[in-house]
Formats: structure tokens, C-alpha cells, sequence
């Protein structure tokens, strides 16, 4: 028999209560499909932020425009029975048409790096939108540069040379072609599992079945086997830089990782067996993102990408996901690594949501690509750039980095205690504000739980007031990427205790249709 409070009790401890003015939690009773399994829900706490009443079309109207005008993809991915109906965000908060309020720990797909709508970015925004919208690079303009500067103060050296681009898989595209040009070879290697974007070319970076087409598609791209320690063959209790680790085995000598090892070895198989003896680029996330906030024994990077240059490869990193201090120890995830890369892709936070994205190279790779003409219409936009010099002010001034660290390393803490007592959470993983929760059907198995029952999860924890993504080549990862506001961290943190001791659900079938039988007592929790 399952224990299958663990979903439930999971559901509450993440209704972060930002806004409360205390630590404690209230309960009121629910409607709707929650109230059948379960009559306690936790009550949002208050938030100051009045929203606009919403006055727009119908719903019903958006959903014949959606099915009838908009990518089909839309109707496919809304994660829920019926669609969200989103208005307004302030901070960690959406609103959606009817005035109802949910905690944002989605973040937009890790993209709203600091609160929607921050007031600071927010004023950026406008005040560069009443001086100039838009110009040609062709032309100086000060946005441009002061922003070029800021960023490149980030980096170590020698990635101080910045292309900007519009998002990621257009940056990501920009440093496959770049590679290539440097090192004069073809083939690039990325993880199984792996997301760098959606257009033709980064296609063949992308390893998930989900965003494939029946077209040519590898386009010389390789992928090796991602070094998960929880769902791959190896894996023990210390491998990675996390506060959690795995509840597998380990029977490492200290300083020493088995699972490295095995992992390093596979990479030596795909060099020896898949691609010729010189390549272009290998392509890796600090921590993968759209896979499930996967991540790989401490060592593996550093020693990948000295096989990596050994071959005459580039090492890149997608930032994507983990940049402007979303893991909380660095303010880049490579850093975590111990590694520097020769070039850095990055998009999502960068802009808080405004459409963005960048490579960070090395003068010597920038060289060498300059011998053709390189020129982007939006890239370097006037209002991008004051708005992505705001993002990296406010995570300063905010301290949104510390807040990651502090705030993801309670959660999980948190959260890995309701991996230890029910069956069916089988990983809590992550470092800082990215967060993984990975379901099975038991530990034993690590079988991933079935799309039906992940429904039921993301159903009710939307009925709950509490927005969430989905990771995993199977979609059995829980997704955690919330904005990084001082107001969502710390509340958190000052209920989160509170929410996990209090909260006791009873329910006699929940999930029988997903065919894990048997009833449920209050013994169960």
C-alpha cells in the first residue's frame, strides 16, 4: 500500500505564506475537488497588493481563440483540467480573472527571477520606454553599454565579450555556431535528457523524445548518459553539492565517488565509440533543468571538461535556468562546479521575464567569429538592456542570492523529511531556489508515479492556491523555481515549519484509479 499523504502533506508544505504576518497557519474548509479528499486547506495569508478587477474578454472566449488561433501546442501543455486564467502578478503572486489569488513557485518556468512586476525593474522599464524604445546597434547608445559592462563584471576571466540575443535557444544556437567556427569541427555532445531549445539546430542539443519532430535532427549533436544519481545505474548518499542527498547505498571511501567514475567512464565510451577523435563543443546545465533538477556527482564537470579540451572542444554552459544566483552558493551554477566555461549561455532571469537572452565568450572565440557579419535587430534592445541592468541591481540590493541559498536549503530540508516518511516521493534534490521533487511508486523501483496521479497532484495543489512546473523525461518531477523576493522567502521560511506539523489529511481511495489500491486511515499519516 502507497502512503499517499506524502503528495498532500508536500502540497502544503509549499503554500509558502509570504504575506502572513506570523508564523502560524490556519485551515478553513474547502469546495471543489480538494473538499472530497480532504476538508482542511490552508488559508492564504493576507497580502497588501490590491489587483486590478479584471474586465477583459470571457473565458470562454480565450479558449476559442486559444483553440482556433493560437500554437495548438497551447491547448497541451496547460498542466491542468482547466485552463489558469492568469490577469495580474505582483511579487510571488498571480491573479487570475476571477480575483483569485495563487503563490507563484513556477516563476514563469524559472524566469521571474525577482517578484512579478518588481517595482524597481518595474520603473526601469518605464522610464527607459519614455526616452528611446528602440534603435539600431548599428548606433551607440548608452543602454547597451552600460549594461555589457555590468554583466561582464560577473564573470572570471577571460569571459568578458558579450553577444545579446532575444532567448535561450537563440543563444544557445549562437554558441553551437560559434564553437564550430573556432575549433573548425562538427560534432557537440549534451546529456540525455537534456532541454537547450526549440529551434532546428539547438534540436539536436535537445535530448527528450517530447520535443523532436520526424525531421533531421541531430544535425551532429551526441548525447551521453546523463550522470543521475538517483535515477541512473550509479548513484550514493554524498555524490552531489547538495543539502540532499540520495537514500541510495554508498560504499565510497571518503573523498572518493563511484558513481563519478561510472559516469566519467560512459563519457570515454561515447568519445571512443560515437564521435570522431576532435570535437566542437560539449554542451551541459550546472543542474539540468527541464529533466527534473538533475544533478551530477560534485566532480563530474571539472573532469568532463578537461576530456572535453583534451578532444579540442569547447565547454558551454546553459545558464539558462541556474544563472543570477538562483542556485544561491554561486551567482553562476558553473561555479558550483569549480569550472570555468569558454562560453555561457543565458536567457529566462536575465530580464525578469522580458524577452532576453545572451552568450558570454572569450576575446579569443569572439575572434575568430568576427571574420563573418554577426548583427541582431533586437539584440541589445534599449528597454532589454535598462531592464536587465535593473534585474542584476535588485538582485544586489535584495540580496536575492543569500535568500536562495537560506530559503532552498530550509525547503529541502523540509522537504527530504517528507521523502523519509512516504513511499511514494522517491528524491528531494536541488541547490538553492531550484528545486526538484521526484515521484515514484516506490522507492524501491524508483518507477516514476503515473502521469494520471502527477495530475492529481498538480490539480489539487492549483485548487490549493499554489502554481508549480513539471521536470523529468516522464513528467514525474515536482518543479521548483520560484522568484527569489524577500517577502516570499522569508514568510516562507516562518510558516513552513508550522504548515508540515499541522497539516493532517484524511482519505479512504484517492489515487485507487491509478491502481495503487488499497484504503487510507489516519495511521497512514
Amino acid at each position: 500500500m502507497f502512503k499517499l499523504a506524502s503528495s498532500l502533506s508536500v502540497r502544503c508544505v509549499l503554500t509558502g505564506k509570504s504575506c502572513s504576518r506570523s508564523g502560524s497557519v490556519q485551515f478553513h474548509l474547502a469546495g471543489g475537488a480538494l473538499c472530497q479528499k480532504s476538508h482542511l486547506v490552508p488559508e492564504m495569508p493576507p497580502c497588501d497588493f490590491k489587483p486590478e478587477e479584471y474586465t477583459g474578454m470571457s473565458k470562454e472566449r480565450m479558449v476559442e481563440i486559444r483553440q482556433q488561433n493560437c500554437n495548438p501546442m497551447t491547448m497541451k501543455v496547460t498542466y491542468y483540467k482547466k485552463p489558469v486564467f492568469i490577469h495580474q502578478g505582483h511579487m510571488q503572486w498571480l491573479w487570475d480573472v476571477d480575483g483569485r489569488r495563487y503563490l507563484d513557485l513556477f516563476a514563469g518556468v524559472a524566469t521571474v527571477s525577482v517578484g512579478h512586476c518588481h517595482p524597481k525593474v518595474t520603473a526601469a522599464a518605464e522610464k527607459q520606454l519614455r526616452r528611446l524604445w528602440h534603435t539600431t546597434n548599428i548606433y551607440v547608445h548608452p543602454p547597451l553599454h552600460e549594461y555589457c559592462e555590468k554583466l561582464a563584471s560577473y564573470f572570471p576571466d577571460p569571459l568578458k565579450v558579450i553577444y545579446l540575443t532575444n532567448s535561450g535557444s537563440e543563444a544557445n544556437d549562437l554558441a553551437m555556431l560559434m564553437a564550430r567556427l573556432h575549433t573548425g569541427n562538427f560534432d557537440i555532445i549534451t546529456f540525455r535528457g537534456s532541454y537547450h531549445g526549440g529551434s532546428p539546430q539547438t534540436m539536436g542539443l535537445t535530448s527528450n523524445a517530447a520535443y523532436k519532430y520526424p525531421i533531421a535532427n541531430g544535425l551532429g549533436c551526441t548525447n551521453t548518459m546523463c550522470p543521475d544519481v538517483f535515477r541512473g545505474p550509479w548513484g550514493g548518499s554524498h555524490c552531489r553539492d547538495s543539502p540532499v542527498q540520495t537514500i541510495r547505498e554508498c560504499s565510497c571511501a571518503q573523498g572518493h565517488c563511484m558513481a563519478n567514475d561510472q559516469y566519467i567512464g560512459q563519457l570515454k565510451e561515447t568519445f571512443d565509440t560515437s564521435v570522431p577523435s576532435r570535437i566542437a563543443a560539449f554542451f551541459a546545465e550546472p543542474i539540468q533543468g527541464v529533466g527534473g533538477a538533475v544533478q551530477y556527482p560534485k566532480t563530474y564537470l571539472k573532469e568532463a571538461y578537461k576530456l572535453v579540451r583534451e578532444r579540442g572542444g569547447l565547454c558551454i554552459a546553459d545558464e539558462v535556468q541556474t544563472g543570477f544566483g538562483r542556485t544561491g552558493s554561486h551567482f553562476w551554477g558553473f561555479q558550483g562546479h569549480d569550472v570555468i566555461p569558454d562560453m555561457v549561455t543565458m536567457a529566462k532571469g536575465i530580464g525578469n521575464g522580458y524577452p532576453m537572452g545572451a552568450v558570454v565568450t572569450t576575446p579569443e572565440i569572439a575572434a575568430s567569429f568576427a571574420k563573418g557579419v554577426h548583427f541582431n535587430t533586437f539584440g541589445g534592445n534599449p528597454v532589454a538592456c535598462a531592464i536587465a541592468s535593473s534585474v542584476l541591481d535588485t538582485i544586489k540590493e535584495d540580496g536575492a542570492q543569500q535568500i536562495s541559498l537560506n530559503v532552498g536549503t530550509y525547503l529541502m530540508t523540509e522537504l527530504a523529511k517528507l521523502r523519509d516518511k512516504y513511499e511514494i516521493i522517491g528524491d528531494v534534490r536541488g541547490k538553492g531556489l531550484q528545486i526538484g521533487v521526484e515521484m515514484v511508486k516506490d522507492k524501491a523501483s524508483r518507477h516514476p508515479l503515473p502521469p494520471e496521479a502527477m495530475s492529481e497532484i498538480f490539480e489539487d495543489m492549483k485548487d490549493m492556491g499554489v502554481l508549480i512546473g513539471k521536470g523529468g523525461v516522464y513528467g514525474q518531477v515536482m518543479a521548483l523555481a520560484p522568484c527569489r523576493s524577500v517577502l516570499f522567502s522569508w514568510r516562507v521560511v516562518a510558516t513552513l515549519q508550522a504548515t508540515t506539523s499541522q497539516v493532517r489529511f484524511h482519505t479512504t481511495s484517492l489515487w485507487t484509479h491509478a491502481g495503487f489500491g488499497g484504503g487510507l486511515t489516519n495511521d497512514t499519516f
